[in-house]
């Protein structure tokens, strides 16, 4: 039972985050750039390597190749078409730090969000602080001046 409750709330975890992702549609816009990418380079090593020998495998090849799996089974052989998927495999590590930042960002401005409500819960305390030493400075100070009248009011009896 303590094992299907673990793993709903893996997966309501999932999902919020999934949903915090494409909350701000960067994510779909890099995976929309990489897509983009593949087709574009794909169709390039279509047309200037002669290993590639349809459009649908420069895009394959182009895909294992930006996303570091590398299968090898469609491969440019080219210097042209090995230029294109050296530059690939950099646009891939590009895509792939992007990617991981914008996870790293989405996951930390979580925790932002309860640490900025704990800031503001501070700085209120702080201020509740602040007033109460003003409070008791001003009591001080009207105590201060009690005395000093006290003392002339004794002063002047004595004498």
């Amino acid at each position: 039972m303590r094992c299907l409750e673990e793993c709903n709330n893996a997966i309501q975890w999932g999902n919020s985050l999934r949903g915090d992702l494409f909350k701000t549609r960067k994510l779909g816009y890099l995976v929309l750039l990489a897509i983009m990418a593949t087709i574009a380079v794909g169709l390039m090593l279509f047309l200037v390597d002669p290993n590639i020998k349809s459009p649908l495998d420069g895009i394959w090849s182009a895909w294992v190749t930006m996303t570091h799996v590398g299968f090898g089974d469609v491969v440019p052989v080219s210097f042209l078409g090995r230029l294109l998927a050296a530059g690939l495999i950099l646009l891939g590590l590009v895509f792939f730090s992007l990617f991981t930042a914008l996870i790293s960002v989405t996951l930390i401005g979580r925790n932002m969000d309860v640490i900025g409500g704990n800031l503001r819960r501070i700085e209120q305390e702080a201020g509740d602080m602040q007033t109460g030493e003003d409070r008791i400075l001003a009591e001080l100070a009207r105590l201060h001046q009690r005395m000093e009248t006290l003392e002339k009011q004794l002063s002047s009896n004595t004498d």
